[in-house]
Order: C-alpha cells, then structure tokens, then sequence
C-alpha cells in the first residue's frame, strides 16, 4: 500500500474512532441534580467529579438556597435528583408531587439552631425580628420551638429569607436572629450571636428533621442504574467518613473539598460535620430510616404543617414517597 493510501486510510479510521466517541458522548443520558451547600461528606466525590464516572451521565449541578426552590424545580421539571430539607419533602408528599425519597443524608443536631443577640429567655422573643427560610427544615423547627415554649408566631417578625441573605442581614444588624443551617449557623454563632435551641433540642420535644436525597419517578423509572449509582457514590462517601471522622481534620482533601464548595472555612468543617447523624448505608433500607421511620417522619411533619396552616392537608399514607430499592441495589 502506497504512503499516501496509507495516511488516507489511517485518516478514515481516526475520523471513525472520533465519530464513534461523540456518537456515544451525544447519547449520554442527561442528569440535573440540585444541591445546596451544606456541609455533608458527599460534597467529596462532587467536587472531584466522581458522579460523572459512576453514573456516565451528562451531570449539571443547580446550586438552591432552600429545599422549597428544589422541590419547586422537580415541580416544574426542570431537575432529576434533589437535595431537601424533611419539611419540604412533607410539603411536597403531601401536595403529591411525583417524588421518592433515595437516600437520608442525615439526621439534623446541632447543625441547625435558632442563634440570636439580646435574647436570653424565649419569652424575649416576641417583638425580635427572626429570620428563616420559609418551609425548610429549619423554619419547621422553629415553629415546633415556639409551640413547645407557648410562644406565639404572631409576636415575632418572621422573615423569609435564604442562608446568604441571613448572613448578609445578620452582619447588618437587620435582624435579631435566625433559625438556619451551618455555615450560616457557625457565621452568626462567631459573630455575636448565641444559641437558645438546636434541632437536637427540638428532636426531643417530638420534632425531628432530616435532610434526603429525592428523585422524581419517571427519572428513576426511566433510568435505575444512575440512580443506583447516584446512591452507591454518596453512601461510598459517607462510608469513609464515619470510617475514620478523625482523618477529615481541617488539613485534610476532604476537609478544603467541602469548604471550596460550600463556602464554609475549612477549619471549621471537622466540628461542622459533626452536628449530624450520618446513617451508614447498612441502615438506610433499615426500619430507624427508609424501611420505616422516614415514612412516619414525613406524616408527623405533615400533620404539624397541617396544623400551622402551612399545607391544607394530610395524605393517609406516605410510603409511595419513599423508596429503598436504591439504596438496595446499591449495597449489593
């Protein structure tokens, strides 16, 4: 064979190769997943792109203030995978939304707390301008709070707001506190404000919350293995974390991985992590999580809502909105 017949054909054969690869490039299956920065062990594998391998999905990561925004992104259709808050995941069960609770990241102790300035009693609260992110977590919390205390809601100046502009209204002096998340929570705690209750508290008092993981169920139909995969990457992250929680000191990779993406300082992400309940994903199909407890959760949260006015009304049954296949699968 000539030289030149030879480059035409080495040239042929290149181009195939190429074509091939953006053939299968181009038929990637899409996965849009809405996160939000919060200091947890599967922001590791996120910023080390390690989703994108286990999956070999086309990811794009939608950064959300509050659960509320994600739930309405799922709504609207416009997100596959979502990070949410216990309460959202109620309001949105109960407004049923075609949604599965996949994995729970956790449950929430010190790591959300109503943090305030001049106010050592709760009964000083009324008049006090307090911020929340409406129908989160936190904002559930601080309603069980006040129930408990026999504070009224009406007292108070409740304000809705996200985590940044809390923080931003806090350095103001715009406000007198807030019931929010780290690192938010650490931002108010070193900046003069002081804890009067934690969501570990407020567990006790018959209110526990928690964050999860969601997916919408045509997604989850439509593509089981990269929820599967989805699962196994952030239970695999969770797994080295409570293997060792020493090893993620403030120098560690892990450590400024989280702090890059979270905006959180990495020396204060050792002490951060730890106002969680992580569950191993041994526990997550057991009945304390997804077999069990998270569907009671998600009515009790219900019924409070229900109660505060927030929702109109409660399902009779929750367990369509959880689902322990995955988190099965994964473990295989």
């Amino acid at each position: 064979m000539s030289p030149n017949r030879r480059l035409i054909l080495t040239a042929a054969l290149a181009g195939l190769a190429l074509s091939g690869l953006g053939a299968s490039a181009a038929s990637a299956v899409d996965l849009r997943i809405g996160w939000q920065q919060i200091v947890e062990p599967s922001r590791v594998p996120q910023a080390a792109g390690e989703y994108e391998k286990a999956t070999g999905a086309n990811i794009t990561w939608n950064q959300f203030g509050g659960g509320a925004d994600v739930i309405a992104a799922i709504a609207s259709g416009a997100l596959d995978i979502g990070y949410v808050g216990s309460s959202p995941l109620a309001s949105a069960a109960s407004q049923e939304l075609p949604i599965e609770t996949i994995f729970i990241v956790g449950n929430i102790a010190e790591a959300e707390a109503l943090a305030v300035k001049g106010v050592t009693n709760p009964a000083d609260l009324a008049g006090k301008k307090i911020a929340t992110p409406f129908v989160s977590t936190a904002h559930y919390a601080l309603l069980a709070a006040l129930k408990h205390w026999n504070v009224d809601p009406a007292s108070l100046e409740l304000l809705n707001l996200r985590p940044a502009d809390i923080g931003a209204a806090w350095e103001r002096g715009d406000i007198d506190g807030a019931y929010v998340w780290d690192p938010v929570l650490n931002q108010i705690k070193t900046s003069g404000g002081t804890v009067l209750v934690d969501s570990a508290e407020v567990a006790t008092w018959g209110a526990p919350t928690f964050d999860a993981w969601i997916v919408r169920k045509d997604y989850a139909e439509q593509h089981p293995e990269i929820v599967t995969a989805f699962v196994k990457t952030t239970a695999d992250a969770y797994a080295a974390y409570l293997a060792d929680p020493a090893a993620w000191n403030a120098e560690s990779d892990a450590a400024k991985a989280i702090a890059q993406l979270t905006g959180a300082n990495a020396a204060d992400v050792p002490a951060l992590l730890k106002g969680y309940v992580f569950p191993s994903l041994a526990d997550q199909a057991g009945p304390d999580y997804l077999g069990g407890a998270t569907v009671k959760a998600i009515a009790d949260t219900s019924a409070f809502l229900v109660e505060q006015g927030k929702i109109p009304a409660a399902l009779p049954d929750y367990a369509a909105y959880v689902n322990t296949r995955f988190v099965i699968d994964a473990a295989k």
